[in-house]
């Protein structure tokens, strides 16, 4: 059956999708209690068999044709007639003929029908009042059968009211029963519908939500796609990918589903080759790996992306043709976002970042990298776990620094905290003297007081004379790299300042150097947990960067990344299906969220005696967060073109 354009604003393909699964309609089925003739059940097959070939017209006439033939069901017949109409885009020919049917000599689903009928044509002709009438009557029992095309038509009756929450809210309930294209452009509708709200009212609205409500992941993404910083609620971790199955000597669980051809498209020169060269070493690392546990592998190609948006669509076209079945890439956010943008995307897709243009992606792509909002965020968790709710926030002028403190602010004003003070380290300088005084840090009475640990009773105790004279519920964030925080903590410490610091990842360099990082004594920070042996059964980190530099220092990270890349690949149908599910990763704990994003909940660690060594000793009895509220904040700039963890490299 051929898909045709439809004159009104409706989903790409759901006019075919409500032919096929929602028409009683075009069949040759003749309701009432009169029995019909042979003849007549033949003249309503032919009339149904033209319908099924796309010639709406002719079956429209004979139709006609059979109501002015057989009068007993002669309602019945200009129904279909109508509906014939309607499905070649020519619903106001239908309205003379819609006006002739009488409601009350329908049977069955046909006054159901009718009233949908109704509503279209109420529609065109902008009455939404009409539409929304009869699209919402209480006492009518819809089929399911023709449930979505009662919600479309209910949708665009609210937003033509002015109702745009309205109107969301409808599409939401039509989210689960759509696939493909139909579902894409439905999951657009929604968004376009919030994005009609002010700011004021959908932080309004997310606020009084509670946090299983489905409408508060759609408000917050609204939000974000607004330019304003959203605190999610943190992963749901309930469960590990599914349980271990017998057979084959394999360690293959339930849910693994291994495509026969995957195809990695990264970018093999130009600014991004040093990124791209540790993630492809992870991903074939842990393909090798695979091949220890005899779990049924992929073969693997790849495809250069050349480090441009084009060269990644000209890669990905190129591995469709070749068939592959999955699309592991591109690599960077200008790419992920042109390849998103395309109207279709045959092969389903991993991308290995998150697209700059923030929109949503296709109905069979995921998202996956390594974002500093993420640590940020579960960094304002960590301070709150530790009882800690006022936050000073300094930060580096790189776009990492930047991001990360906007989901920081966020995260810490959903979670009832406050940011005290802020400030940005000046590129290139080395004196904060002044920086730190214009914070208004509480000082200790101890002069070259330590940082307190405040995860750690003992010590606890032995700076009490300090916590004495301390905000007892303050502690700072910084987000920077090493060189900067190697200058900014002895700084601190010298201006009698002893408030606990918990930073990012990138504090760290990836590697021990106890000399360098004694000045860091008593920060903690989130990172990725292959980098600690934290997480049980993945290969043991110092092994392996033993004998590939691509996993040791600062790039460990986008090693690690590059592993959890083709760990992902079976269970990524599984994740998506089984909310509460993630995967054991070396960059966290990967569980994907309603709309395909992998999402990372990371280790903490901490640096004592010039060393970074984990909190817990595994991510597994690492704190969970708790589930927050919703508090935005403005958002940071950012740059359009970052690898996934480009910034995250230490």
């Amino acid at each position: 059956m051929r898909l045709r354009s439809v004159p009104r604003p409706s989903l790409t393909t759901l006019g075919l999708t409500l032919l096929l699964t929602g028409t009683l309609a075009l069949s040759g089925c003749v309701p009432g209690n009169a029995k019909p003739s042979p003849a007549e059940i033949s003249a309503a097959d032919g009339a149904a068999a033209l319908a099924r070939q796309g010639q709406f017209d002719q079956a429209a006439q004979a139709y006609l044709a059979l109501a002015a033939q057989y009068g007993g069901h002669a309602d019945h017949y200009r129904l279909l007639a109508a509906e014939s109409w309607r499905e070649e885009g020519r619903i106001d020919d239908a309205a003379p003929t819609l006006a002739q049917i009488k409601r009350a000599n329908l049977q069955g689903d046909d006054a159901v029908r009718f009233d949908l009928l109704r509503a279209d044509l109420a529609l065109r002709h902008h009455d939404a009042a009409t539409a929304l009438r009869l699209t919402t009557q209480p006492t009518v029992a819809v089929p399911g059968k023709l449930q979505l095309r009662l919600y479309e038509l209910r949708a665009r009756a609210q937003s033509a009211s002015g109702d745009h929450w309205g109107a969301a809210r409808t599409r939401v309930q039509m989210d689960d029963s759509l696939q493909g294209l139909d579902r894409a452009e439905n999951r657009k509708q929604v968004l376009a519908e919030l994005t009609q709200l002010d700011v004021a009212s959908l932080k309004q609205r997310a606020a009084a939500m509670k946090p299983g409500d489905r409408m508060l992941s759609w408000t917050n993404e609204a939000l974000s796609q607004l330019g304003v910083a959203v605190a999610q609620p943190p992963p749901s971790l309930q469960q590990p990918v599914g349980t271990l199955l017998p057979g084959a000597n394999a360690e293959v669980r339930e849910g693994y589903k291994m495509p026969a051809r995957v195809a990695l498209l990264l970018p093999t020169s130009g600014a991004f080759a040093a990124a791209s060269d540790a993630i492809r070493e992870g991903f074939f690392a842990a393909y090798a790996e695979d091949a220890r546990t005899h779990a049924p592998r992929a073969s693997v190609r790849i495809y250069d992306t050349q480090g441009s948006a084009d060269g990644a669509l000209k890669a990905y076209q190129q591995a469709a043709s070749d068939g592959a079945q999955l699309v592991v890439g591109p690599l960077t956010r200008g790419a992920v976002a042109a390849l998103f943008g395309q109207p279709k995307l045959p092969v389903p897709v991993l991308a290995l970042n998150h697209p700059d243009s923030k929109q949503l992606p296709a109905t069979d792509a995921s998202e996956f990298g390594l974002l500093p909002e993420t640590e940020g965020a579960q960094a304002a968790d960590h301070m709150i776990e530790r009882g800690l709710h006022q936050a000073y926030v300094v930060i580096s002028s790189d776009d990492f620094a930047q991001r990360a403190a906007g989901a920081f602010k966020a995260e810490l004003l959903a979670r009832g905290g406050e940011v005290t003070g802020m400030a940005t380290l000046p590129a290139g300088g080395a004196n904060y003297a002044n920086l730190i005084a214009n914070l208004h840090l509480p000082a200790s009475a101890t002069p070259g007081a330590a940082t307190p640990d405040t995860s750690n009773p003992a010590s606890s105790a032995s700076t009490s004379a300090v916590a004495s004279t301390t905000a007892s519920d303050a502690g700072i964030f910084i987000s920077m790299r090493p060189n900067q925080a190697r200058l900014l903590l002895p700084q601190l410490q010298i201006a009698k300042i002893a408030l606990p610091v918990f930073g990012t990842s990138h504090v760290y360099a990836g590697s021990d150097n106890p000399t360098a990082d004694g000045d860091l004594n008593g920060v903690e920070f989130c990172d990725a947990p292959w980098l600690f042996d934290a997480q049980p059964g993945l290969p043991h980190h110092d092994d392996i960067a033993t004998l590939l530099p691509a996993a040791r220092d600062g790039s460990a990270r986008l090693f690690a990344f590059g592993m959890d890349a083709w760990n992902l690949v079976p269970y990524l149908d599984w994740l998506r299906d089984h909310p509460g599910s993630y995967l054991p990763g070396a960059s966290g704990q990967l569980t994907a969220d309603q709309f395909g994003r992998i999402r990372r909940v990371l280790i903490w660690a901490k640096f004592q005696n010039g060393l970074a060594r984990p909190l817990g000793g595994s991510l597994q009895v690492d704190d969970q967060p708790v589930p927050s509220g919703t508090a935005p904040a403005p958002a940071p700039a950012s740059s359009s073109e970052q690898p996934a963890a480009a910034s995250s490299a230490g």
